[in-house]
This record gives structure tokens, C-alpha cells and sequence, in this order.
């Protein structure tokens, strides 16, 4: 009897993972890897990776796009294009407007926007010549409506244009590209502000629907469905991972309607 594959496995998929060893990129690699893939991790040093799963490892800092594109050119020379790539390194200060300056604008667009962009070009255009491929940008809610963080906003922004322009310019080629955004994810990052005010949340959740924050495992789930099979004729699209925070104001409603 022959049993067809779930379209949501990616068994023998090679899948780059970027930013592997941070709080969202272990549990891509973790998820990604139970979904079958072959994962090739890649972040600024070694020790990031340590302990995960990975078939094999690329590292390059993202914020310098001559090394970042220089170091995937070498590896697609030696082999060949990933089937699927994650584009998830990315930092922020978690600034507001009264903060940025020069300096910061630059540092946020070199890593969040011009280092995602130098990674994933020559991959693109490998996956074109190929004629299959599929990328996943993470982005963040930042990108659809301002939180705070105005620098990364607008990097994150950034993404959600290449990528639709991958879509439409590529997708003749058969190469993918789509967005998956993020509200609050409680990843380790959290820590230090819990250990400063273990109140933080009480501010931080009732803007949630869910009442929760995002749990890392769920981008993960995400990017994982929009790379296989499943998602197949999805391309384009913006996905947020952000328990209901993009869907409408709670807090408005908890308040001013029913006068909580």
C-alpha cells in the first residue's frame, strides 16, 4: 500500500535557519527538525549552536552585508541553494522616537533590513535558476502598526516589501516568500525585565486578546507550515503570530466600552 507524506513534513528539505541560537531560532531549528528537515544553522558565533540539532552550520554577523552575502555565496558555490530558508536574526534596543538618532537608524536598518536582504538575494537567485524555493522572513508586528522601536518598525517593514516583491517577481521562477509576525514572544530576552519589575506583565498582557504572550514554539509552527507543501500556493502573505494583538485594541475596549 502506498501512504502519501503529510504536506506539512519536510523530510530531506535542506532549511537555513538565521539567528538559530537565539531565543525564536532554537525552537525553529527544534521544530523544523521534527518536521524532517535537514537544518543548517547560522548565527554570529559557535557557541550559539551548541546542543541543537543541526546537519550543518554557516557563520557570518548580519550586520556586516559585504561578509553576510560574501559567506552564503561560498556556501551555495560548495552546496548548492537550501530548499527553504528562515530569515529570523534581527535586534532592537527597544527604543522610542526620542531616542534615534543617526547612529541608531543605521545599526537597526544594517542587521534587521540590509543584512536580511544581502543573505537572502543570491539565495533567491539560486532558487530561481533552480526553479523552487521558499523563504520566511520574521518580521514583527512592528511592521503593521507602531509599538514603540520606530528604527526597527520600519526595518521590519522593510521585509514585508522584499518580500512581497520576491513574490511577485520570483514566483514565476517558483520560489515563495512570505512573512511571519510576532508580538510579544517570551523568549529569554524577558528575563531581565521580570528580574527589574515581575509587575511588567501586568501592562504588557491586557493589550493581548489571548491574554498571553506568544510562545516561541508557535512562530516556529508557523514558519514550518509556510514553508512545506501545505502552504503551496501561499505566497505574499503576512501571517501575525501576536495572540490577537494586530486584530483590534482590547485594552479600548476593556476600559472605555466596558469601563473595567
Amino acid at each position: 500500500m502506498i501512504t502519501q507524506q503529510s504536506p506539512f513534513r519536510l523530510d530531506g528539505k535542506s532549511v537555513l535557519i538565521t539567528g538559530a541560537g537565539g531565543g525564536i531560532g532554537r525552537s525553529l531549528v527544534r521544530v523544523f527538525h521534527e518536521a524532517g528537515a535537514e537544518v543548517i544553522g547560522a548565527d554570529r558565533e559557535a557557541g550559539a549552536l551548541e546542543g541543537l540539532p543541526l546537519a550543518d552550520t554557516i557563520l557570518f554577523d548580519q550586520a556586516d552585508a559585504k561578509a553576510t552575502r560574501a559567506t552564503i555565496n561560498a556556501y551555495i558555490s560548495a552546496h548548492g541553494a537550501p530548499d527553504a530558508v528562515v530569515a529570523n536574526a534581527g535586534f532592537t534596543r527597544a527604543e522610542h522616537l526620542d531616542q534615534v538618532d543617526d547612529d541608531v537608524w543605521a545599526s537597526e536598518m544594517a542587521i534587521n533590513l540590509n543584512g536580511a536582504y544581502a543573505l537572502t538575494d543570491p539565495i533567491v537567485a539560486a532558487m530561481a535558476i533552480r526553479g523552487k524555493g521558499a523563504l520566511v522572513f520574521i518580521s514583527s508586528v512592528n511592521a503593521i502598526a507602531h509599538y514603540g522601536n520606530p528604527a526597527y518598525s520600519a526595518a521590519k517593514a522593510g521585509l514585508v516589501a522584499y518580500a512581497k516583491a520576491i513574490a511577485v517577481e520570483r514566483g514565476g521562477q517558483g520560489v515563495r516568500a512570505n512573512v511571519v509576525a510576532p508580538g510579544s514572544v517570551r523568549t529569554p530576552a524577558w528575563d531581565h525585565r521580570l528580574e527589574a519589575d515581575p509587575s511588567v506583565l501586568d501592562n504588557v498582557l491586557p493589550h493581548y486578546p489571548l491574554g498571553r504572550m506568544v510562545d516561541p514554539v508557535e512562530v516556529a509552527n508557523a514558519a514550518v507550515f509556510l514553508c512545506s507543501d501545505a502552504a503551496s500556493g501561499i505566497t505574499g502573505a503576512l501571517l501575525p503570530v501576536d495572540a490577537g494583538l494586530t486584530a483590534g485594541n482590547l485594552r479600548f475596549v476593556d476600559e472605555v466600552l466596558r469601563g473595567k
